[in-house]
């Protein structure tokens, strides 16, 4: 059993005296970012409080149709926000849209019916969100280096077409890069767990009174299924993601223009 912790409105704000350190410091240095600062705290501090009546409501209700549409709002707005950091793929939206769904609802089924989780809402909310999150990250980081890299060796791409190469002969070394690139952050991640860090989520299993021990095993299973699931967004992804690139004609489309 884990004890529950009740935190008041007062220490909440007390946590504001390090909001005015980091604000303090931007002064200090003068990196104008105190507005930033003070957006992105009322912010969090507006959605967070949301989104906790909205799982509330959820939990009460434990109905999977519920937890269903809070999973496809998720992957809605992760799409629209990865395509913003996606802005030289052409056409981003639809790829990172399938992937985060894909990558959300293969790692739920998969835990589901492993055994891991229970289909309930108290399961499925929290570790979706999760998922969705890391998987948004990590298509988002492969997608940006993919236009970059794109962009970078379009010559070589076209020469490689020139020659008889098919599109994705063409561009494999680059999507290569690309999912390195999305997967290498959370890899890394996980090899430091318990050495440089404590994940979150072992650290609120603690702070809420779990055993050690379980609190290590849960966050082995949430970081083994975010490696499938970060992995199967970031692959999706650039391999939706390369065609938009090309005409019907297997020419590389001219990327002077800003992507739609």
């Amino acid at each position: 059993m884990i004890a529950a912790i009740h935190l008041s409105l007062g220490q909440v704000a007390a946590t504001l005296a390090l909001v005015t350190v980091a604000a303090l410091v931007s002064v200090w240095q003068r990196a104008e970012l105190e507005r930033d600062i003070a957006v992105a705290t009322i912010r969090s501090f507006i959605q967070l409080t949301a989104i906790g009546y909205v799982i509330k409501l959820i939990f009460d209700e434990n109905r999977l149709v519920f937890v269903i549409a809070l999973i496809a709002a998720m992957v809605l707005f992760g799409a629209f926000t990865a395509r913003r950091r996606a802005r030289h793929v052409p056409n981003a939206f639809w790829p990172l849209l399938i992937a985060l769904a894909l990558a959300g609802t293969t790692t739920l089924a998969l835990v589901v019916a492993l055994g891991v989780f229970k289909a309930q809402a108290r399961y499925l909310v929290p570790v979706g969100g999760m998922v969705i999150g890391n998987a948004m990250t990590a298509a988002a980081v492969a997608l940006n280096r993919l236009g970059d890299d794109v962009a970078e060796a379009a010559p070589r791409i076209e020469a490689t077409l020139a020659l008889g190469a098919t599109t994705s002969q063409a561009i494999r070394p680059i999507l290569r890069r690309s999912l390195r690139s999305g997967m290498i952050p959370l890899i890394d991640s996980t090899k430091t767990t318990g050495l440089i860090f404590f994940p979150g989520t072992m650290v609120g299993m603690l702070l809420a009174g779990a055993a050690p021990i379980d609190a290590v095993r849960l966050q082995l299973i949430l970081l083994y299924a975010l490696l499938g699931s970060v992995a199967l967004a970031a692959l999706t992804a650039v391999l939706l993601a390369y065609r938009n690139f090309f005409t019907p004609a297997h020419q590389l489309r001219e990327l002077s223009q800003p992507p739609t």
